[in-house]
């Protein structure tokens, strides 16, 4: 009895668990998994790479302000370098009428002289000589004359030749050039004629300076032989500064009298910028460099610059009324100039801004003259200060797609 009901106990069971498989098999279709297609969504748009978002927090981190375009003069420009200079009256170099030895010097480089102060004394046997032969011929001179006076007394009475009367006139006249000749070089040579008239011979020769200014250079000492040729002091007198520009060929055509100049000295230490006006144009080129010579007067003058200082100059040579902002607006990122323009803002001081590529031109004292390459009004607002805070931004948020 007992494997009798075991058996259909045992075939039951399964009977069960294959009507709970059959179950299973026939659920609802809702129940199958979607195909991977169906399960797929579709993706948002992806964010305008030239356009950020920033909080009130952020710009008042990074100091951002907004304003619209400034309308100005601006200016294209030449470059050119040159160096102060002064006139060539106002540059004396001293040297000596007739060779001779160094007795005393009286002066100093850099030291401020006065017009007809004595820079040097010199001395030599040929400026003794030089003031007999004076002496001579005067005395030579005087009696010509007399002797003149007699032939003209005795051709009066008709006592004399003529011939006579005739040599004593030539005589007299070559004698009396010679004088005045001696005479010149006398006071070329820095002697006092009426002096030495008087009897007194000097020994010595004075060298004047015949300017005011200050003394550049001295190349003497005491005992040394100077020839004429040699340039023994120099004085540079510096009340009438101006630029001496170098402008080449292709730029000379826009420059003209009256145009402003800003230049920066080389070498002083500062990015100080001094102003000057044109006031010539050269007219002939320099065969070598092709440039030609521009001088400017300084505005204002100025008593700290000095002759031979090299200057970085750019002549503004046109105007023109421009949009404008700050240098501080613009950035530049992959050959292009860009400035930031404020889209939206909204009342939680949330703002969105989006860059537009500008054309650059002239920059005056910090702004610069722009020109956007799509039409923007007058009356948008743009980011004044902070771009390249922005555009940091805007890189990160690049960086991390």
């Amino acid at each position: 009895m007992k494997n009798l009901f075991t058996i259909p106990l045992q075939a039951y069971t399964l009977v069960l668990l294959g009507a709970a498989l059959g179950t299973a098999g026939c659920s609802s279709p809702d129940s199958k998994a979607a195909p991977p297609e169906a399960a797929k969504v579709p993706a948002a748009p992806a964010a305008n790479p030239d356009q950020i978002q920033l909080s009130a927090a952020q710009q008042r981190a990074a100091n951002i302000e907004t304003g619209g375009f400034q309308w100005q003069n601006m200016t294209t420009e030449v470059q050119a370098n040159g160096s102060i200079e002064v006139p060539p009256q106002n540059r004396v170099s001293i040297s000596a009428m007739l060779g001779g030895y160094v007795q005393t010097v009286n002066t100093l480089p850099g030291q401020p002289i006065k017009a007809g102060a004595t820079v040097a004394v010199l001395r030599h046997p040929d400026y003794l000589k030089l003031q007999q032969d004076y002496l001579q011929t005067r005395a030579r001179v005087r009696f010509l004359t007399e002797e003149l006076q007699r032939q003209q007394v005795l051709d009066a009475e008709d006592i004399g030749a003529k011939r006579k009367l005739q040599q004593a006139r030539a005589d007299y006249a070559s004698e009396q050039a010679a004088e005045r000749a001696l005479a010149a070089q006398v006071r070329l040579l820095g002697l006092s004629v009426e002096r030495l008239n008087s009897g007194h011979i000097a020994s010595s020769v004075p060298l004047t300076t015949p300017i005011s200014g200050n003394v550049k250079a001295v190349n003497i000492n005491p005992g040394q032989y100077v020839n004429p040729q040699d340039v023994l002091v120099e004085i540079v007198n510096r009340d009438d500064l101006h630029l001496e520009l170098k402008v080449f060929e292709k730029d000379v055509a826009k420059v003209r009298v009256g145009q402003l100049i800003l230049f920066t000295v080389q070498n002083r230490g500062t990015d100080e910028q001094f102003k000057a006006r044109v006031f010539l144009v050269g007219k002939a080129f320099d065969d070598e460099a092709r440039t030609v010579r521009v001088h400017a007067h300084l505005e204002p003058e100025r008593s700290d610059l000095l002759p031979g200082q090299f200057v970085a100059a750019r002549i503004q040579t046109a105007g023109a009324r421009q949009r404008t902002l700050p240098e501080d607006a613009l950035v530049q990122a992959g050959g292009f100039s860009y400035a930031f323009v404020r889209t939206e803002q909204a009342d939680n001081g949330r703002a969105t801004f989006r860059r537009v590529k500008v054309r650059t031109g002239p920059a005056i004292d910090g702004d610069v003259a722009v020109t956007p390459l799509e039409p923007i009004a007058d009356t948008t607002q743009l980011v004044r200060r902070g771009a390249y805070f922005i555009s940091a931004e805007m890189g990160k948020g690049q960086d991390s797609d």
